[in-house]
């Protein structure tokens, strides 16, 4: 019988060496090297043509921005290095009030957003109250801008004069914030409930588990567990508008830009402000693209349900 070997068979013959059991130690077949040869020659010469797109761009837009007719108004009035090296010290000193505000409202927006978003996915009609009240908290959060959440929360508190109730408009903001917040991430959660596939209960129920238990012990671990992206994207939005608060009068990064521009007349600290938000978020970002790139490979070799 004569047997035919394809291209395939023909490359594990050639890689086929002597094993280590024959005393000799493995060599690639020159087919395999010249193909790795010829995947490095690919990789440079992609990387060589993007390097040169990418200078050609920057020039173009550079010859682009700097040969405009207002250039050098703008230059004097948005990159003035005399108000940056002023405004960056204040800038960074207001932007250790937005991290701060980012890491409580945080754990707030995570934990409420769990719980209206539990509420939503209880079961029986006992609960329908609950959740008719989750969906509406959710539904109107979410319908409703943020810039207006936080000048109703943060002007109106105040003036209904409540005793005990702080006038702050740094905690006041916050408050807006978790509420807006809480609603994205409750629906967040929800998907992730809802996407545990209801054999996953009915085996926990199997095994004598309460329905608490079952939520608590396996379907809770696998819908966290498959909404960590799209929660840390949440949390790369709630960085970024922890600067609103400032329309209160609390002196965040944004607030401290905005002090220094009005007095100076110059626009060139709104750009610090900016670019640290912009520094502060790009490793969340990178951050947050390295886990879904990670779970994805997890889900792909079978490691993740």
């Amino acid at each position: 019988m004569t047997v035919v070997k394809g291209e395939s068979g023909r490359e594990a013959a050639d890689d086929k060496g002597d094993m280590p059991g024959g005393g000799d130690a493995y060599v690639p077949s020159q087919r395999r090297l010249d193909r790795e040869s010829h995947k490095h020659a690919r990789a440079r010469r992609a990387t060589a043509i993007a390097a040169v797109s990418t200078l050609v761009t920057a020039v173009v837009l550079y010859l682009v921005v700097v040969s405009a007719p207002g250039w050098e108004r703008t230059k004097e009035t948005f990159f003035d290095g005399h108000y940056a090296r002023e405004a960056f010290p204040k800038v960074l000193e207001g932007l250790w009030l937005n991290i701060r505000l980012l890491l409580i409202c945080g754990v707030l927006v995570l934990v409420l957003g769990m719980l209206i978003a539990i509420a939503r996915t209880l079961r029986g009609p006992v609960f329908f109250p609950l959740r008719v009240l989750a969906a509406a908290y959710t539904d109107f959060f979410r319908g409703l801008p943020l810039i207006i959440n936080l000048m109703i929360v943060v002007f109106g508190v105040p003036a209904l004069r409540l005793q005990g109730v702080t006038v702050d408009p740094v905690w006041l903001g916050g408050t807006a914030l978790v509420l807006t917040y809480s609603a994205y991430v409750a629906e967040v959660f929800r998907a992730g409930i809802e996407s545990v596939h209801p054999s996953q209960r009915a085996a926990a129920r199997s095994l004598g588990l309460t329905n608490r238990q079952a939520l608590r012990h396996v379907v809770l671990p696998q819908a966290v567990r498959r909404q960590v992206p799209p929660l840390l994207n949440d949390l790369v939005s709630l960085q970024k508008d922890t600067g609103l608060v400032s329309i209160g009068g609390a002196i965040d990064a944004v607030r401290a830009s905005d002090i220094i521009a009005q007095r100076a007349l110059n626009y060139t600290p709104y750009i610090v402000a900016g670019l640290v938000f912009v520094a502060l978020t790009i490793p969340m970002t990178r951050f947050t693209d390295w886990v879904t790139a990670r779970m994805d490979r997890q889900r792909a070799q079978g490691g993740m349900t």
